[in-house]
């Protein structure tokens, strides 16, 4: 295929011969012979574009599975295993292998084009699929498969340029990771899609069971909010309807400077903050993608064993989202918590004593923030946002 060919070529005419985003120019669609015009996130522009199962649909499926999953363990040679059999889990499946008292701990993900950069987006699609290993405090991936949808819609030129950066981008992210990319699957697709499976073998010390927060735990998060927020926004620079309703609370060098920090941010892995979970006797913990805060939240505090709810009182947002996400009305309900982001952080159940030492311990490493957002309080199992959260608002990165 003329892609393969194609590959190394494209690549380097984006990459200044470094892996990290930081080392490579913006891409430039005319750089490549495209149209000044073209945009990646075109290909997701279709009739059901941004439409998901429903989180209390999604509840219940999953339910029906676990149950199913659960008779089968009636007859199974683990039930006499000292390795807890979680299954269908919050954010991973894992699997009690049968030799060797190891645990398969697996994943999977994928999603439209939503930054129009592709080697970002394949670099987001990595760190997306893996931030579910990492929200059970697995920091090591033994091996990933790359999924990947290409539109009908795109050009055999397109194409050629467009695919081998997303395969950049995923593989860097990848490498990033202390992983490699050994195999996956591509497609022809009216939509184009990008995502993978992340797999690792594991002892039962190498996970955390997001199951046992306490009350007196508070809430760390360890990425800002305002991801969707943020990419639309810059879509809406090229749509002048759009763009007047946001205008006057925003500058197209603040859009622009939010919507490279939402990339940068999308494409970072969690996996320092998963590293950190173990140093800090973490309670448990899940990542925060299409559901929003408040979805997330809430099905991590129904998973816990204590009678425990979450109260959230702090919303690191991306600076001038929150302002962006009001001018439109009900549209994000970004400080309600309903907000979808993509590959952004942990929210994890800490020992109040401890959260303020990881919070320090994160930036220390990464030079990057995470914010104590919330406690764990006597409850039922539920997570709220106060009526009236401070939002903190979270500046690019120079």
């Amino acid at each position: 295929m003329s892609y393969q060919v194609d590959a190394l070529n494209a690549a380097h005419l984006e990459l200044q011969g470094g892996n990290g985003a930081e080392l490579r120019r913006p891409f430039d669609p005319t750089a490549h012979d495209l149209e000044s015009t073209f945009r990646l996130t075109r290909f997701a522009d279709l009739k059901g574009r941004g439409c998901k199962v429903p989180q209390e649909v999604l509840g219940k499926l999953v339910a029906a599975l676990q149950q199913d999953y659960s008779l089968q363990d009636q007859d199974t040679q683990f039930m006499n295993m000292a390795i807890p059999r979680i299954g269908i889990g919050l954010d991973c499946s894992v699997i009690p292998l049968r030799h060797g008292g190891l645990c398969l701990v697996q994943t999977t993900d994928f999603f439209y084009p939503i930054v129009d950069d592709p080697y970002m987006m394949g670099k987001i699609a990595c760190a997306n699929v893996l931030s579910d290993l990492y929200a059970m405090g697995v920091t090591d991936c033994d091996n990933m498969l790359m999924l990947l949808a290409v539109s009908t819609k795109m050009t055999e030129k397109e194409r050629d340029v467009v695919v081998p950066l997303i395969m950049r981008g995923f593989k860097d992210s990848a490498l990033e990771a202390g992983t490699t990319v050994t195999g996956g699957q591509s497609v022809v697709n009216p939509w184009c899609t990008i995502g993978g499976v992340a797999s690792t073998i594991c002892q039962p010390n190498e996970y955390i069971v997001p199951d046992n927060a306490v009350v007196g735990d508070v809430l760390v998060l360890t990425k800002p909010l305002g991801t969707q927020v943020a990419v639309n926004a810059h879509q809406w620079l090229d749509q002048p309807e759009r763009w007047n309703r946001i205008k006057l609370v925003v500058s197209e060098e603040d859009v622009r400077k939010a919507y490279h920090r939402a990339m940068n941010s999308m494409a970072r892995l969690n996996r320092t903050a998963a590293r950190l979970m173990h140093k800090y006797n973490a309670h448990g913990a899940t990542d925060i993608t299409g559901f929003g805060l408040l979805g997330h939240a809430q099905t991590l505090a129904s998973h816990q064993k204590k009678d425990v709810s979450f109260v959230i009182h702090n919303l690191p947002v991306i600076a001038k989202m929150a302002a962006v996400a009001k001018a439109c009305g009900n549209m994000f309900q970004l400080l309600q918590g309903h907000s979808a982001e993509t590959s952004g952080g942990l929210l994890i159940c800490l020992p109040r004593e401890q959260a303020a030492a990881y919070c320090k311990d994160i930036e220390k490493q990464e030079g990057y923030q995470a914010w104590i957002i919330g406690i764990v309080e006597k409850g039922n199992k539920t997570a709220r946002i106060i009526d009236k959260p401070r939002v903190i608002e979270v500046p690019a990165k120079d």
